[in-house]
């Protein structure tokens, strides 16, 4: 019974990773630092998990920023405006160019975007899409993987398992660039193209020496089209026709349900199966599954913090057994342990109890192996198990019956306004009397070292909590004044009191528990520390309006209160998994709902709810959607219907696609929503306008993922693209997203032209009248 693991986090225990990236960027540490760095990583992750007892350990699962960035440059899928970036970098290093692709180029007179940005699947992880021609080609430039291979193998003296994301998945992942003639293609067409280069890869793996490869292919657990099928099975058979590889195919995030058929009758030797998310799925595939094929049994949760139960994962193994027989089961997490915290070990505050319930990702592995042991006879391993799981089940510390109670009362107008939006609109308008194309941002201005290192000094004592609130009082005061500088119309306090979006809230919600180190990565160099909710949820006191209060009053214009969202929490944050998640959202959204009541008695005017995560958390099959979208919109409506109809409430949404959800955003009711669209050049905004959008909306004219400052013309430009798709008296004018991760002085110039861009924007279009 052989063991494997899709993937390890990439980031280091302590964010190494992290720092050292964006230490290169800064000019602070060379190549070769960074390379280091990266080195000492991947040699760590692959002796930890020789060390756990994984038999096939990956590689190529490490990248400096995304895999599908990285797949992208292996197979020579560079856009064409890249090309004289590749002349100007000194050496025409691989990696500028890549960290160019990830973040745009603006230097020596070049100025370049970067590519798009968008979710993978539905987690908070961010991958940089494809960008594909109707006259693409591909070309192997990149020995990043055959490099790490023959690192790997020196490294562990083992066999690695490549880890690749397969040629179906990685083309449906990317999107179609129309030429100036404007020619429509469908990327995977582009299959027979990306095929050759695909298997010379795979050839030149097996001529170092690899015997297994895992190929990624998620799309296997989402609706296909026949095309699309058709595509897996053209692909595999001309991998398996022109190499001697064993495939590893695996899928992850859902089950494969209809898809059944078409996985188990590609030519691989393992399918490997995320029986975390889609236990159910077991039944038809052991029907269908050929019989000298594998089984990978995907038994330990990949995305999660809490320990596994054995039992549960024994029946689903010894099912297996059953039909085809321990010697072609393999065991694995889920999915990739990207998705978890590096190392339970180092978390020395979490409560004894609690923290027995929890494993994380060097823990998962060890999960991985125990289950290995038992099934060879250990029930020494089994009992310990049984008795956390048992402790966790029968806890009276997370149970609390006023929360339940107050979830089970909840009417139908508890999730309403009091007037529709028409008639809200012109209460705000009069009330607000902001101009055309009014600017704002979406929250946070940028966490400055010194930002950070007050919290870490109030946390190790060296601050006081005076002292602490005083320097906070400045940074938020300096920050009304620049916004007032530059000419904003609705401003915002910063944030700089605030670790994280979802972090900040949960430590001031019960229910919640934190970890020191549990950090995921969300993109590039930004990782999240999400919260852990292991209990009920409630809101024991105000969250945020003393600052909210203490901002409003250092200027005469609007102050905008910033909250996070009942699902965003939910979707960024370690969920229980002993009760429906939708049980827990409602609970956050009572707690909200209470902070945005709060708010308003406060004075303040305009209130925003953020829900980026909204669309992350729609399940990937169609059918399971309507029922998500349900209590998920009917969780954002309780969070903010508990105010007056002259109260503006504002949300955001960044960096999915929503063109199949636009009705269930507009359901959510928000006076205004603001978007990304800058990477896509409003690309999106044409879903809102076909679907005839009602409320406001703020379309991001510059992408705040990226150093560069774009021109004033440039946002000029999308904002008479916005203006031509939706009525102007409805459009507002904001970045992408909050601007924590940002400098001052490329922000300050940046909102410097998106000011100046709204208002040749207001010169061009006369004012409507009130609506």
């Amino acid at each position: 019974m052989l063991t494997h693991n899709p993937g390890f986090p990439r980031i280091g225990a302590q964010r190494q990773l992290k720092k050292a990236c964006e230490q290169y960027w800064a000019g602070t540490i060379s190549r070769t630092d960074l390379f280091l760095t990266a080195k000492k990583i991947r040699e760590e992750n692959w002796l930890l998990q020789k060390q756990a007892g994984i038999d096939l350990i990956p590689c190529n699962d490490f990248a400096f920023y995304d895999q599908v960035l990285d797949a992208s440059l292996l197979f020579g899928a560079v856009p064409s405006r890249y090309t004289p970036v590749a002349t100007d970098i000194k050496d025409n290093t691989e990696i500028d160019l890549y960290f160019a692709m990830a973040r745009g180029y603006q230097q020596n007179g070049l100025d370049i975007t970067a590519m798009e940005m968008t979710k993978w699947f539905d987690t908070n992880y961010h991958y940089i899409v494809p960008e594909f021609t109707a006259a693409q080609q591909f070309r192997l430039i990149s020995d990043k993987l055959f490099n790490e291979f023959n690192e790997c193998k020196r490294v562990t003296g083992t066999t690695p398992k490549p880890v690749l994301i397969g040629p179906v998945t990685y083309l449906l992942l990317g999107k179609e660039k129309q030429n100036d003639n404007g020619e429509k293609f469908d990327r995977i067409d582009l299959l027979k193209k990306l095929m050759p280069v695909y298997i010379d890869v795979l050839k030149r793996l097996e001529d170092a020496g690899a015997v297994w490869v895992q190929i990624d292919e998620p799309f296997l657990v989402t609706g296909l089209t026949e095309k699309q099928k058709e595509a897996y099975r053209y692909a595999f058979k001309e991998i398996r026709n022109k190499t001697n590889l064993k495939l590893l195919l695996a899928t992850y995030f859902e089950g494969l349900h209809e898809n059944t058929g078409l996985a188990t009758g590609l030519p691989v030797c393992a399918l490997h199966l995320d029986l975390v998310r889609a236990p159910e799925q077991i039944d038809d595939v052991l029907k269908a599954i050929p019989p000298k094929m594998s089984l990978s049994l995907g038994v330990v949760d990949g995305r999660n913090i809490w320990k596994n139960d054995y039992s549960r994962s024994l029946a689903l193994i010894e099912k297996a057994k059953a039909v085809i027989g321990e010697d072609r089961i393999m065991l694995a997490p889920s999915c990739s342990l990207l998705h978890s915290p590096v190392d339970l070990d180092g978390e020395t505050n979490i409560d004894a109890e609690i923290k027995n319930w929890m494993a994380f990702a060097k823990q998962k592995l060890g999960e991985v192996n125990d289950l290995k042991q038992i099934m060879a006879g250990n029930n020494e391993l089994l009992k310990i198990n049984k008795q956390a799981i048992e402790s966790r089940r029968n806890s009276t510390r997370i149970h609390k019956q006023v929360v339940k109670d107050r979830v089970a009362g909840i009417k139908e107008a508890d999730a309403k306004r009091n007037s529709e939006f028409p008639v809200r609109q012109r209460i705000q308008q009069l009330r607000f009397n902001l101009p055309l194309f009014p600017t704002t941002t979406i929250g946070s201005f940028p966490q400055t070292d010194e930002i950070r290192q007050l919290r870490a000094k109030l946390k190790k004592g060296a601050l006081t909590q005076k002292q602490y609130e005083e320097d906070i009082e400045e940074a938020t005061v300096s920050a009304i004044r620049v916004q007032e500088e530059i000419g904003l119309d609705v401003l915002v306090h910063g944030e700089f009191e605030r670790n994280d979006m979802v972090e900040y809230f949960g430590e001031q919600l019960d229910g919640f528990l934190f970890t020191k180190n549990g950090w995921v990565q969300s993109y590039g160099s930004r990782c999240v520390k999400p919260p852990v909710i292991a209990g009920d949820v409630s809101r024991p006191g105000d969250m945020t309006v003393k600052w909210s209060v203490f901002a409003q009053a250092q200027t005469s214009k609007l102050m905008k209160g910033m909250l996070t969202g009942p699902v965003t929490i939910l979707q960024w944050s370690f969920v229980r998994d002993d009760q429906p998640r939708w049980q827990t959202a409602f609970q956050i959204a009572l707690a909200i709902r209470d902070e945005v009541v709060a708010l308003e008695k406060a004075g303040i005017k305009v209130i925003q709810i953020d829900e980026p995560a909204i669309r992350e958390g729609l399940p990937l099959r169609k059918a399971d959607g309507p029922a998500y979208l349900e209590w998920a919109v009917k969780a954002f409506r309780l969070s903010a219907s508990g105010v007056r109809d002259e109260t503006q409430i504002h949300t955001h949404m960044c960096y999915s696609e929503f063109n199949d959800i636009m009705e269930h955003i507009a359901h959510m009711d928000a006076d205004v929503i603001t978007i990304e669209t800058s990477r896509s050049q409003m690309e999106l905004l044409e879903a809102f306008a076909k679907f005839k959008y009602p409320n406001e909306i703020g379309p991001g004219v510059y992408d705040i993922h990226s150093p560069r400052v774009p021109t004033v013309e440039e946002m000029v430009q999308l904002l008479e693209k916005a203006a031509a798709l939706l009525p102007v008296q409805n459009l507002w004018v904001n970045p992408d997203c909050g601007l924590k991760t940002r400098r001052w002085t490329e922000t300050i110039a940046a909102l410097k032209n998106m000011v100046q861009a709204a208002e040749k924007a207001r010169e061009k279009v006369e004012q409507p009248a009130l609506v």
